[in-house]
């Protein structure tokens, strides 16, 4: 939506200096607002380097990679046979998964510190505000992981272990998907300390990744609960 200026008022100094790159602050288009800051990230990275592709493959291909095995693990229960339970089965997974995570954060740090710094967050104040996003991170992921449980964490519901009850204690309490935005968190901070464009724009993609994942998963957890409500052995 464009915001219009007052067709009555008089030009300010800001209105004669010269345009920026969105046409002047009276007449805004949040689109390409969007697309300016996305420009001026680009300016910064190259997206042919292969720590940067690196980077990218693996934040893409982790949640479909869970999805579709969680997903898989529901329909058919191969894994919870092949390990003669579904809690094997579950920690199996999660083993696979947190590998999968480590191996995103280094090609995340390695596309970083292959790419320039900017300028303006090469400082102590930036690098503050950085580790404090890390702390809220840290602190939102681990939280989630207690409040869930290992099972809980790591698609448990998906295998068939499922909770009495939605969990709605902290941080459930304050926000939905703590563990997602608190991961989320965790990047932008390690892009701010590190001053780091490409870090910058490497969470955008953490973010939209989850974001899309969170589209399928959420209905489909609802389904898993809806159908444990209306079974046989529902409790009264």
């Amino acid at each position: 939506m464009k915001r219009s200026g007052d067709p009555g008022a008089k030009p300010t100094s800001s209105s004669v200096a010269g345009p920026d790159c969105c046409g002047g602050l009276g007449n805004i288009d949040f689109r390409q607002a969007d697309l300016c800051v996305m420009t001026w990230l680009l300016g910064y990275v190259d997206p042919l380097d292969p720590s940067f592709v690196a980077a990218v493959l693996t934040i893409t291909f982790n949640p479909l990679y869970w999805n579709v095995v969680a997903r898989w693990e529901h329909k058919t229960r191969k894994l919870s046979r092949a390990f003669g339970s579904p809690y094997l089965a579950c920690y199996s997974l999660s083993v696979t998964i947190l590998l999968l995570n480590f191996l995103r954060s280094h090609c995340f740090t390695q596309a970083m510190v292959s790419q320039p710094k900017m300028d303006s967050l090469d400082s102590p104040a930036a690098y503050g505000l950085g580790l404090a996003l890390l702390g809220l991170g840290v602190g939102l992921v681990l939280s989630s992981f207690f409040a869930l449980g290992f099972a809980g964490t790591f698609l448990g519901d998906y295998f068939g272990i499922l909770k009495e009850a939605r969990v709605t204690v902290f941080p459930f309490s304050i926000l939905d998907n703590p563990m997602y935005w608190g991961s989320t968190a965790n990047y932008l901070g390690w892009a701010i300390m590190h001053a780091s464009p490409t870090g910058l724009l490497l969470t955008v993609l953490v973010a939209l990744t989850y974001m899309v994942a969170l589209l399928y998963e959420e209905p489909f957890t609802a389904e898993i609960y809806r159908q444990k409500a209306s079974g046989p052995h529902k409790r009264s």
